[in-house]
């Protein structure tokens, strides 16, 4: 909410409603608090929130309600004053900490006693923070002290206090602050009772208390507790052609979606609609039955209500049911063939993107018919593919370009039907040197390529560093700080295998054998914004593929300390790295930055192998971004001005980049800040702005899209697995996708994720009624006309999208 201009004198010394502050011992509290919390805060009114405070108060309320309503007057003042954030953050603290108080969490060791005498922390973290109480409360005191609970945003820690933070099962008041929590998180990583394990306890603490980097949420949610699920994705290969496998998969997955979240599931082995059954003499009704009963099961099933349960499933682009699965998601039609809860992903191989460019023919095939081609990849595919056109085995044919239209059409409409192109990750996949090794799809965020089959269940444990916490005083990258944070993040993304829960045996086994990691990164925004590095710069590119270059050496480099200390992972041997490939050879235009140091690598590396077969992926980062207080994984801003939504309720935010800017300039007030509502938090039709400042600070829908695919690609020999790759159309034409998702396949891009976009009359309206825009999936129907897909096909160069 916004809060009218009042006097603060005399509007916090008066309340209608009751005594004045000479006998308002509340009142006059929550106003020397305020003044307290806001001394170092000059930007913000503490007379203002204490009115809007005292305003909203009833009779009889005490000094912790008000605080509480001056949080909310503090929150809805943000997009006037970044500073009113840090307010309203110190505000929710002092909550919290009272909360906790109250359950006897005095410190961080009484704290986890709480927790465990409440059944919520497991008899190993508990016997390793009382080995080393004394020290470890030492450590979080003094963290305290030097302010690491001033780091947060009010939006992150409301986050955490909501959704993160361990709660007493009959109260449901919080047993634990936020750094009791951060620490409890590390010390349920620790390997041991040892003093080893002590300090490397501590060092994850110190990192993720200065939020330089935050585990994914799974972790977050469960490390030291009794049931510690921490992994953040599961990838299952597609069920057999026949009914036990499928409803086996039903269970497994359902198993999965109650403790995990994310999960990837092919679904090309399912013989196409109308094949003939031989065992009933009947005929198939497809994947879309079998598909509506996985969706029910998804919605049904979710961790306790804290995390929905989520899945994504991927078809091959040749599956002869391939156009009802692009109707899944659609919003009209037969409600029978619909599924509302599962996210939809292509599997699309070379030759079809080839005959797109051709405008050739492209068949349809039931799995039954040609069941090979599942595992098949490359030139293999290519020959299995047309030998079996040449046999007469297709169902049917149809235009390359009209599927991809329609393909196009889908994306335009949901933002769903996610394109991510099978030969391109298997052909740099580490796991895939044998033969029959065949990652079959991505995850629900496509950014985890494994390898999966019917007996292994692929696994992956994600982590993001904040890039914004590892700039030095100078402004540039502090490289050696980032190569520190990479070996501690990987050295417990590695100890996740060994703590973790595993919901299937078929993942227990998976993940034991390839230990796969994917550490990725959220914050790339924030530094090219303190670089003054517009996004689709030169400059930008360059430092964008030089710190990917940098992470993965130094994962690499730590993987190989792990591998000294425990041995390779049992897989090694089956590995292209064991034969001397890494993945960057896969690139020949690559160019490194540190030669010499890879040259090292590789010697050391054939000495002792590496304790993991993967350890790069940029996932989404939309939660532990907000905790941080930065924006996410690899996107552009999505707009200067914006109301976010999550389950922990409605949030204002605003670039505090571009404020700085714009009090520098002296142009910060109420006519600048009506005129960011009005554009949808765009700046480029302000002309009394510098012509700099408005390129630097344009938003996702101003950037031209060509260069988060080159900066994409650029990165991607950095990426032993993949990235989730959000592109940005306000208004999406068949023409206009075409040649962009064309232009991505060419540059080597193994993924795409969502394809976002507005219809702009619905954000003006948002803003003009919310004072914010919130971008959403929902996208305006898209005629395929086939001369557009032509014309952008064939005249890539002149896409609005790719400019």
């Amino acid at each position: 909410m916004t809060i009218a201009p009042a006097d603060p004198v005399s509007a916090a010394a008066q309340d209608s409603q009751g005594p004045t502050a000479a006998s308002d011992a509340p009142g006059t509290a929550l106003l020397r608090t305020l003044t307290d919390l806001t001394a170092d805060l000059p930007a913000t009114d503490p007379g203002k929130v204490a009115a809007a405070a005292l305003r909203g108060r009833h009779p009889g309320s005490d000094e912790a309600e008000l605080r509480a309503l001056a949080t909310e007057a503090a929150a809805g003042l943000i997009a006037e004053e970044p500073e009113y954030s840090r307010l309203a953050a110190r505000l929710l603290t002092l909550a919290i900490a009272e909360e906790a108080a109250a359950e006897g969490a005095v410190s961080f060791s009484a704290s986890v006693a709480t927790g465990h005498r409440e059944g919520l922390i497991a008899d190993d973290t508990l016997a390793f923070v009382r080995a080393h109480a004394a020290r470890l409360d030492a450590l979080l005191d003094a963290t305290v002290a030097d302010g690491a609970d001033d780091r947060f945003g009010y939006f992150g820690l409301r986050t955490l206090h909501s959704r993160y933070l361990l709660r007493h099962p009959t109260t449901r008041r919080v047993i634990e602050t936020p750094q009791h929590f951060l620490l409890r998180v590390a010390c349920g990583l620790a390997e041991d009772l040892s003093e080893r394990a002590l300090r490397e306890v501590c060092e994850l603490y110190r990192l993720t208390s200065s939020l330089a980097y935050l585990p994914s949420s799974p972790t977050l949610f469960n490390s030291g507790t009794r049931h510690p699920q921490m992994s953040s994705c599961y990838l299952l290969d597609s069920p057999l052609d026949e009914l036990d496998s499928i409803y086996e998969r039903y269970h497994q997955v359902a198993r999965l979606s109650k403790h995990a979240g994310g999960i990837g599931l092919s679904y090309s082995r399912i013989r196409a609609r109308g094949s003939l059954i031989r065992g009933t003499n009947g005929h198939s009704n497809g994947i879309v039955p079998f598909l509506r009963t996985l969706d029910a099961s998804v919605a049904a099933v979710n961790q306790g209500g804290r995390r929905k349960g989520a899945a994504c499933v991927y078809l091959e682009t040749w599956h002869a049911d391939i156009e009802e699965f692009l109707e899944l998601r659609d919003n009209t039609g037969e409600e029978a063939r619909r599924t509302h809860n599962l996210n939809i992903a292509h599997w699309i191989p070379d030759e079809f993107m080839r005959r797109v460019e051709a405008d050739a023919e492209w068949s349809l095939f039931s799995p039954v018919d040609v069941p090979e081609l599942v595992d098949l990849w490359g030139e293999e595919f290519d020959a299995a593919y047309r030998r079996a056109e040449a046999e007469g085995k297709a169902l049917r044919t149809i235009p390359a370009r009209t599927l991809y239209a329609r393909m196009m059409r889908t994306l335009a409409q949901t933002g769903n039907g996610w394109m991510t192109f099978k030969d391109a990750a298997n052909r740099t996949a580490n796991q895939t040197a044998e033969p029959g090794r065949v990652v079959h799809s991505s995850n629900l965020c496509t950014e985890i390529l494994e390898v999966t089959d019917d007996g292994e269940t692929a696994v992956c444990n994600l982590g993001s560093i904040n890039l914004a916490a590892h700039l030095g005083e100078d402004g540039h990258p502090d490289w050696e700080r980032l190569d520190a944070t990479v070996r501690t993040a990987v050295t417990f993304l590695d100890r996740v295998v060994d703590i973790n829960y595993y919901p299937t045996g078929q993942a227990a086994s998976s993940n034991s054998r390839w230990r796969p990691v994917g550490l990725g990164l959220m914050g790339l925004q924030d530094v090219f914004f303190r670089l003054r590095l517009p996004f689709d710069s030169p400059g930008a590119k360059a430092l964008s593929t030089r710190i990917s270059e940098r992470i993965m050496l130094a994962a690499y480099e730590a993987s190989c300390d792990l591998a000294e200390r425990h041995g390779p992972h049992p897989g090694w041997s089956a590995t292209r790295t064991a034969r001397g490939v890494l993945h960057p050879d896969h690139y020949p235009d690559a160019e490194v930055t540190w030669p010499e140091r890879w040259a090292a690598l590789r010697e050391r590396m054939a000495r002792t192998g590496m304790r993991n077969s993967l350890l790069l992926a940029i996932a989404p980062t939309a939660t532990i971004a907000s905790i941080a207080g930065v924006y996410e994984c690899i996107e552009p801003q999505v707009s200067n001005l914006f109301k976010r939504e999550t389950l922990s309720g409605e949030f204002l935010q605003v670039n505090s980049y571009l404020v700085a800017d714009l009090k520098e300039l002296g142009v910060w007030d109420a006519r600048t800040r009506e005129a960011l509502r009005e554009s949808n938090g765009s700046v480029q039709d302000f002309s009394w702005l510098p012509a700099e400042l408005r390129e630097l600070y344009r938003t996702a829908w101003e950037v031209p899209q060509r260069a988060l695919i080159d900066m994409a690609a650029a990165r991607t020999p950095f990426l032993d697995q993949s990235q989730s790759l959000n592109l940005f159309m306000a208004a999406p034409t068949i023409g206009k996708l075409s040649s962009m998702y064309a232009y991505a396949w060419k540059r080597g891009i193994k993924t795409t994720y969502y394809l976002r976009s507005r219809p702009a009359t619905r954000i003006a309206q948002s803003a003009r009624a919310a004072g914010a825009a919130t971008p959403r999936p929902e996208q305006p129907a898209a005629a395929p006309e086939a001369e557009a897909v032509a014309c952008s096909l064939e005249n890539p160069e002149s896409c609005e999208a790719c400019q």
